[in-house]
């Protein structure tokens, strides 16, 4: 599936958890958009995408971070479900 051809609608739930997470929402655009497959649970699918960071976070420096996006697919939209993110070496 090419979501890319796909409207996007990103949920205020995930807007906030990946402000709290440290995904802003061009990343989770990108995410979804370029990003790897993931199996959701419940039926949802998800997209992965590694970034560049060399960036202090919590009082450690870490060099990527790892984007998660799960979603479903509602009336021809990608609707988001929600982000994760994780910070290391990917």
């Amino acid at each position: 599936m090419y979501l890319c051809l796909v409207k996007i609608k990103i949920e205020p739930h995930t807007l906030v958890r990946g402000n709290e997470r440290g995904a802003s929402e061009d990343e989770i655009v990108n995410t979804l958009e370029n990003g790897t497959d993931l199996v959701g649970k419940r039926g949802r699918m998800g997209k992965s995408k590694v970034f560049e960071f060399q960036m202090e976070r919590n009082g450690l420096l870490y060099k990527e971070k790892k984007i998660d996006v799960y979603y479903v697919i509602e009336d021809g939209f990608i609707v988001t479900v929600t982000v994760y993110v994780f910070y290391g070496k990917f």
